[in-house]
């Protein structure tokens, strides 16, 4: 991988990337839709899970503190998020522990690692670390591990063709398949190894940020996370988020989340 400098513009989008896919696909997670052309935002559209881990992860790295502390307090002040069970044990346990998961949240939270981490080593280190606390089987590390490189890549002018080759060959995701091949069948999956590989391909053959949005909840699967994973690496790569979207996240944020992600892009330089 040939080094060079980071779109600093383009990292400060990231997580709003990841956050506004979040909260686009929300109403999309318990009525999946096949429809490429849906509607954006609904009364219901709202933050999930997806959104307070990725605000924990950064929150984190701005303060240069464990992820499993910030991660449960943030967990904790938003407990109606719609965590999993065995996560949401987690969030209330006095001593946590990883319980070997291989669900996609560890790649749903990892945006702010890819657009904070300064190195190629440093950020397959840092989205290990950020998925081991909870999701310490291999396939979670792998998935969280895939995302981060994907946004850091991105943010470092990478083309979609280099992006899909280091992913495939670091991490044997099959990242060849067409993305209209995969919908008609395609599925609610949790797992990073099914869902993970599907949202970057939802990534590779869009052309914007908003395109990268709509394929990966069109899949008809778990919609805001996918949506979340496209959407982190889609705002890395094209150094943009449509101006409506971006409000219209921003407006359905409380105050506090808006601080932490205003403080995180200031670490960023």
């Amino acid at each position: 991988m040939k080094p060079s400098f980071r779109n600093i513009e383009a990292s400060r989008l990231v997580l709003m990337g990841a956050i506004c896919g979040d909260i686009i696909g929300s109403c999309y997670e318990a009525h999946s839709t096949k429809d490429y052309n849906f509607t954006l935002f609904a009364d219901k559209s709202r933050f999930t899970d997806d959104t307070v881990c990725s605000i924990g992860i950064a929150d984190a790295l701005i303060h240069d503190e464990p992820f499993d502390g910030r991660l449960q307090y943030w967990c904790r002040k938003y407990p109606k998020a719609g965590y999993g069970g065995r996560f949401r044990s987690w969030i209330h346990s006095d001593v946590p522990e990883p319980y070997n998961s291989w669900g996609n949240g560890s790649a749903m939270r990892v945006s702010a690692v890819g657009a904070y981490a300064g190195s190629l080593v440093e950020v397959l280190v840092l989205a290990r670390r950020s998925a081991e606390i909870t999701h310490n089987h291999p396939e979670g590390i792998k998935g969280a591990q895939a995302t981060a490189l994907a946004i850091f890549m991105a943010l470092r002018g990478h083309s979609k063709k280099d992006i899909k080759s280091a992913i495939e060959e670091n991490f044997g995701y099959d990242l060849s398949r067409r993305y209209d091949d995969i919908r008609p069948g395609y599925g609610f999956d949790v797992t990073c190894q099914g869902s993970v590989p599907e949202s970057i391909i939802a990534f590779l053959e869009s052309y914007d940020y908003e395109s990268a949005v709509r394929k990966a909840v069109a899949l008809g699967g778990d919609a805001d996370t996918m949506a979340a994973i496209a959407g982190g690496i889609a705002a890395a790569f094209y150094g943009e988020i449509p101006l409506h979207i971006l409000d219209e996240c921003i407006s359905r944020l409380p105050y506090e989340m808006r601080d932490v992600i205003n403080n995180f892009n200031k670490t960023l330089i």
